[in-house]
């Protein structure tokens, strides 16, 4: 039995940026795991979930990428269904994690986790079924943007908002900030690839798949680093 991508890995080309970008963001997830999972020996226990839910989430994007990077070599064609299966599964983990840092410093509800989760399907699923052409694309589009715009609500302004800026410690102030500013910016991608690339058809799929490609690093892989950073941090307080 192969394993993803080895069948094709022959057939990446020189020249093909968008195979190469594929694989080098396939391995860059593949190493975030290790180093998350290997790194949560080294913080104190209720920091433990959040580098582990971190891990979980590179290891699901990497594991997409090897089938994802195995569809363009083979057929250079966009592998959207594997991107939605994996932004299914790992945007929201991502979105919890804004509750398990939280909840590491005891200002964490119920109903922070429920609101965050809800957001993102309410953002997800729409779009997917759009894309597909399951729904009008347009409906589609307005619904995703609502669910993320209420996403941005809550981490900003909402409960998670408020804790974070009144019960954080300036490390998780500053890990909590620069998570939701990945949320605002580099989430905005995203929408901006649906409305190019199947909306107005104005950008081709190769731009596209590069620019999905390199925003994952930032949307999975720095996110992750910074709850390691709030982590870290936490961590060497209590042990001091």
């Amino acid at each position: 039995m192969l394993l993803p991508g080895t069948a094709h890995a022959a057939n990446l080309q020189p020249d093909d940026f968008v195979g190469i970008s594929f694989w080098l963001i396939s391995m860059a997830l593949a190493a975030a795991t290790v180093f998350f999972l290997w790194e949560t020996q080294c913080v104190s226990g209720k920091w433990k979930t959040s580098l582990t839910v971190s891990a979980l989430v590179t290891f699901i994007a990497a594991f997409h990428y090897f089938y994802m990077r195995d569809v363009w070599v083979a057929t250079g064609e966009t592998p959207t269904v594997y991107r939605y299966i994996d932004w299914l599964l790992t945007v929201p983990l991502l979105m919890i994690e804004f509750y398990l840092i939280l909840r590491a410093i005891g200002a964490a509800s119920a109903g922070i986790f429920w609101r965050l989760l809800i957001g993102t399907l309410v953002m997800l699923i729409p779009g997917y079924l759009g894309e597909a052409g399951y729904i009008n694309i347009t409906l589609g589009f307005i619904i995703g943007m609502l669910g993320w715009f209420y996403i941005l609500y809550e981490i900003f302004f909402g409960e998670a908002g408020k804790a974070a800026a009144t019960k954080a410690s300036p490390a998780v102030k500053y890990a909590y900030s620069a998570m939701r500013w990945i949320v605002t910016i580099g989430w905005a991608i995203y929408p901006l690839g649906y409305v190019l690339g199947y909306m107005t058809g104005t950008a081709d799929q190769d731009t596209l798949n590069i620019v999905y490609n390199l925003a994952d690093v930032v949307n999975k892989i720095a996110f992750g680093l910074m709850i390691w950073y709030a982590a870290t941090n936490e961590s060497s307080l209590k042990d001091n």
